[in-house]
């Protein structure tokens, strides 16, 4: 099987861009658009209903939950179909074919309420649109992510295509930050808050989805990938995956990890236009800032890993972001200039960053590795599928609950519930740093 040049990598990591880029709104921006913070700079309308559900729980967070529920279905099921796929075309790459269109379109019109003021209509489109978003998602996603460990059937290849697609999830990851700023430029011209924020999200999402054609129009799988045709059914396929103790542990402290990043992610605008009293366009100046700095480390994190392994690396990498965690729930009250606060925050993340953008895809591909070296074929779809299912829960959740802690404040006269979700963060951070070290490396 032929090694994929460095030119292939990228034109496979460009979909990373794509696809991190069109989440980015669902998996971030939907508490900041539904729930804005009450610092007087927006003029979002209610689109839906504000308050409290069963005493800690809101409609935001329900709905967006919800569509777990469905993914629990779809991820699996997408991943044995292109597991046991024999099309010309790629047994990967027609799923993403299906996929790109619906998702790019999707992560747009989950911010498309269709009334000004009916609430309840308004949470019905949300519901519908967050259920297909996902689906769709999870048909470009979980058969991207199990070209990470066709193409890179060369340990060496592996760590360098993990290493291109941290950076490209990053660059979507900043663009997709940008929105704050995008979205004061277009106020500026006389746009209202929302509709400034729905144009903004239009155009990322255009960008997203000329990212995520490259690998469907430029790689040829079926020259560069060492792929095997699975022979067993969706029962047995999951009951191999599920097996393998070194991955659960693996995915389940990734799950606590998304839970955690999710929280500090969405509740960043919240930190900088509350805690620290700035504009809300800051919070896309953290995303560039952490970005440019994390991309500093990803050659001395890559150094790190031939020297000491993964395992000690991402533990590193742990405690480095509960630290980031604990700082985020000081800021306001540490004693130096609201920027330097801002910057000690940039600091802290960006190595977590780096070591969390690189070093998990690279865990997973030597996993399936292993495993298809012992049972003489892949299931890289499925066990790419639990990750991604994994990720998605962990966001979801965190969406959950991120907006029942906004009840308790998400002002600058009461900001308990902000500063809660730091703390929520840093204790999902340490539950995953428990969790990974009963994760035995794989060589």
């Amino acid at each position: 099987m032929t090694r994929p040049p460095l030119s292939v990598k990228i034109i496979f990591a460009i979909g990373q861009l794509g696809w991190s880029l069109a989440s980015f709104g669902v998996l971030n921006l939907i508490p900041y658009f539904y729930m804005p913070p009450e610092s007087g700079k927006t003029d979002f309308p209610d689109f839906i209903y504000q308050g409290a559900i069963l005493g800690v729980l809101t409609v935001a967070g329900l709905v967006n939950f919800g569509g777990r529920f469905f993914d629990a279905i779809s991820d699996p099921i997408i991943a044995n179909l292109s597991d046991k796929s024999t099309n010309k075309f790629g047994k990967r790459k027609l799923f993403l074919a299906m996929g790109v269109l619906p998702f790019a379109l999707l992560s747009v019109l989950v911010f498309m309420p269709i009334s000004p003021d009916n609430t309840m209509l308004n949470t019905a489109w949300m519901m519908g649109s967050i259920v297909l978003f996902y689906l769709f998602f999870s048909l470009y996603v979980v058969p991207y992510n199990a070209l990470i460990g066709e193409l890179g059937h060369h340990p060496d290849d592996r760590m360098l295509i993990s290493t291109l697609i941290s950076v490209t999830w990053a660059i979507g990851f900043v663009l997709g930050g940008m929105i704050y700023a995008m979205q004061g430029h277009f106020e500026t011209t006389g746009m209202t808050s929302h509709k400034a924020f729905q144009s903004s999200q239009m155009i990322l999402s255009g960008i997203a989805f000329v990212c995520m054609l490259f690998p469907i129009l430029f790689l040829n799988e079926n020259r560069y990938c060492k792929q095997t045709t699975s022979s067993v059914n969706f029962a047995q396929s999951l009951k191999i995956v599920w097996s393998n103790r070194n991955f659960k542990y693996f995915v389940f402290s990734d799950l606590t990890y998304w839970v955690a990043i999710t929280i500090i992610q969405t509740g960043m605008i919240y930190y900088v236009t509350i805690l620290l009293g700035m504009d809300k366009e800051q919070a896309s100046f953290f995303g560039v800032a952490a970005f440019l700095l994390s991309f500093a480390m990803y050659i001395p994190i890559n150094l790190a890993v031939r020297r000491w392994g993964k395992k000690p690396v991402v533990t590193v990498g742990f405690i480095l972001f509960a630290m980031t965690f604990l700082v985020s729930f000081f800021l306001g009250r540490i004693p130096l200039p609201d920027m330097a606060q801002f910057g000690l925050l940039i600091i802290f993340a960006a190595l977590p960053m780096g070591i969390f953008g690189i070093i998990p895809n690279a865990i997973i591909a030597d996993i399936i590795n292993r495993e298809a070296e012992e049972k003489g074929e892949s299931q890289a779809g499925m066990f790419f599928a639990f990750r991604t299912f994994m990720m998605k829960l962990g966001a979801s959740f965190a969406l959950l609950i991120f907006p029942s802690f906004l009840l308790l404040g998400r002002s600058a006269e009461n900001d308990f519930g902000i500063r809660a979700t730091a703390v929520a963060a840093l204790a999902f951070c340490l539950l995953g740093l428990f969790l990974f070290q009963k994760y035995e490396e794989v060589e």
